[in-house]
């Protein structure tokens, strides 16, 4: 099996070869539009000198229709060559991260931060280097969405879990339709634009422009106005043309049986009728025209889905929502798509001068509104789809990248969380794994160490390791089991100024929350690190051993760090639910070194003053004999 880097790599190479192809066809193609246009120059000036007028238009003819298919033709070489380029950045972005560059990405989900989620913020789920930022490849505002959900919000179940496993080892191999829906995903113009508004938009009606006798009244008038419009066009068109070739010639009598003053008269008369209801037509054709460039991608998103044939059940049972009435949801938002891609390019001065002869806009509100009753109801639906294989596929690319890791065990009663080679799976070379065993005999893990000594980090590692499992993800560990828990952690506290909160009083309130849950019955999962560190030590002291009597008798889970040496004396009481733990230090040619291995019992070791040494500040030594 061909490891992911040299996959990433190899596919790199073949689409920078794929662009540099294009980059040539771009290249020819600009040169045979200028010789093409010399050379037509060239026969035109002669022809006009000859006065061989028939031939000077059909040369005009010819280079007309030329010219307008290599326009095209430039356009779709361009597009695909865009594509192209969006699928060398996804393979060089996947080789990023993999070698441990993923901390420049620029999403990093700075608009789901919140400091007073359960655990989110303390884990770093969202912000710079964070566990967001690692896996995102959504480019949808709901993909983005839907995946900060999942990292942020229990699951139901534990079958809901396996469902999402099985999905994620499915895609993790599907590396061709990953890269590609991402691709389709990465040309939206904004993916922090969000879709709600088009949402509520397609869900409204307008019923009275699709009353039959508007509809037809607004179609027959519009071709009557066209018709005659025609007729005045073409002889204004004659008379130009006899001015320019010097030789006078009527148009055919048939074009003066309308007199010019009807079609002028008709043009009037439907510019007052584009002032009815102006201004809500407008509003449609503004939000039709914003979303525009997000609805073309949800179109060619839904037709990769479409294309491919999945195993999991979880995936089948999504695809299965993407039909109604016999259509696929591709065919039925591409006409979508086009209405809203013709809205888009309305702002020209051709557009301007037609829609009083042809009332553009309300054919286009009327497209739009026969297309909400046939499959509007459906449409959010389908999105919501899109989100949740987005969020998938970001899931799927920890287990294609880590064939290594562990799909975690779900199981049933009381909580309980076993690990086996267990570490953090955003520090990559530099982790350190650990063993864990937490459960209904020790429920409370309390840990004591030296600053710096690893405490902090591998808490988190036992929560983002379990955000990780809810999520239906592979995990950082060799072996995995946990219950499924509500989590809370009590870690990176801060001051709350316009709220008058100082930082001990909103650790107050964080611990408040673990033991309304706790009093609940809820099954809890709590990380406590460095407690009550922000009032003195008597305090600091009663207060922990409190609070760990009190949420160790509950059936919760719940892992503690702390300098106070003397917490570690409860676990000596009789019937005692707490264990201790620690991470050392050592010293090397007056060097200090970690190597962040949890060992049992309570730490003997301090390294304060020789870390303040460290950093130059003079300790002065107190004789404790005085």
């Amino acid at each position: 099996m061909i490891s992911a880097l040299k996959e990433y790599k190899k596919r790199k190479i073949k689409y920078n070869l794929l662009l540099e192809k294009q980059e040539k066809y771009i290249g020819n193609l600009s040169n045979l539009r200028f010789a093409i246009f010399v050379l037509g120059l060239m026969i035109l000036i002669r022809m006009y000198i000859l006065k061989r007028h028939f031939i000077f238009d059909f040369i005009v003819l010819v280079m007309i229709i030329l010219f307008c298919y290599l326009t095209y033709l430039h356009k779709k070489i361009e597009s695909k060559k865009n594509y192209l380029n969006i699928l060398y950045e996804v393979n060089k972005t996947s080789i990023k991260r993999l070698e441990g560059e993923w901390k420049t990405f620029q999403d990093i989900g700075e608009d789901f931060i919140d400091e007073n989620h359960n655990y989110s913020y303390d884990l770093d789920v969202f912000g710079k280097g964070s566990l967001f930022q690692w896996i995102n490849t959504a480019h949808t505002h709901i993909g983005r969405q839907k995946l900060k959900q999942i990292l942020t919000e229990k699951p139901q179940n534990k079958q809901n879990i396996y469902d999402r496993q099985s999905a994620v080892i499915e895609l993790g191999q599907k590396i061709y339709f990953r890269q590609r829906f991402e691709a389709e995903g990465k040309v939206i113009c904004n993916d922090k634009q969000n879709p709600q508004e088009l949402f509520l938009w397609i869900k409204q009606r307008s019923n009275y422009i699709l009353k039959n006798q508007v509809t037809w009244a607004l179609r027959i008038l519009s071709v009557i106005t066209t018709i005659t419009s025609l007729t005045l066009l073409v002889k204004i068109l004659y008379y130009v043309l006899s001015v320019f070739f010097g030789t006078y010639k009527s148009a055919p009598r048939v074009f003066y049986i309308i007199p010019y003053y009807i079609p002028i008269f008709l043009i009037l008369v439907q510019c007052i009728i584009l002032r009815v209801k102006k201004e809500d037509r407008m509003k449609n054709l503004t939000i039709a025209e914003k979303h525009n460039c997000s609805i073309k991608a949800y179109k060619n998103m839904l037709t990769h889905i479409e294309k491919h044939k999945f195993k999991s059940k979880y995936i089948i049972n999504l695809c299965k929502e993407l039909y109604n009435n016999g259509q696929n949801a591709s065919k039925q938002i591409d006409v979508f798509s086009k209405i809203c891609e013709s809205i888009a390019n309305r702002r020209n001065m051709l557009y301007f001068i037609l829609n009083p002869i042809l009332m553009i806009e309300y054919h286009w509100t009327i497209s739009i509104e026969k297309w909400k009753i046939q499959s509007g109801n459906n449409f959010e639906k389908w999105i919501n789809i899109i989100a949740e294989l987005e969020a998938l596929c970001s899931i799927a690319v920890i287990k294609y990248d880590n064939p290594n890791w562990s799909m975690p065990k779900i199981i049933d009663g009381p909580s309980k969380i076993i690990a086996k080679n267990m570490g953090h799976p955003l520090l990559g070379e530099k982790r350190v794994c650990n063993n864990l065993k937490l459960e209904e005999t020790y429920p409370v893990m309390l840990i004591t160490g030296s600053n710096m000594s690893g405490k902090s980090t591998f808490m988190r590692t036992i929560e983002i390791n379990i955000v990780l499992a809810y999520a239906g993800a592979p995990v950082c560990a060799e072996q995995f089991y946990c219950t499924i828990m509500e989590m809370y952690s009590c870690m990176r506290i801060n001051d709350n100024l316009e709220q008058s909160i100082s930082s001990f009083y909103a650790e107050i309130l964080k611990i408040k929350n673990i033991v309304e849950a706790s009093k609940e019955g809820k099954k809890v999962l709590f990380l406590l690190d460095e407690i009550f560190k922000g009032t003195n030590s008597r305090d600091r002291h009663i207060g922990a051993i409190t609070l760990v009597n009190q949420l160790s008798r509950t059936g919760n889970l719940g892992v503690i760090s702390t300098h106070d040496l003397e917490l570690g004396e409860m676990a000596k009481h009789k019937d005692s639910k707490i264990k201790n733990y620690h991470f050392s230090e050592y010293y090397r040619k007056n060097k200090i070194y970690f190597d962040y291995k949890l060992k049992d019992g309570i730490s003997s070791t301090r390294n304060a003053v020789y870390l303040m040494k460290l950093a130059g500040i003079k300790i002065e030594e107190i004789n404790e004999d005085e």
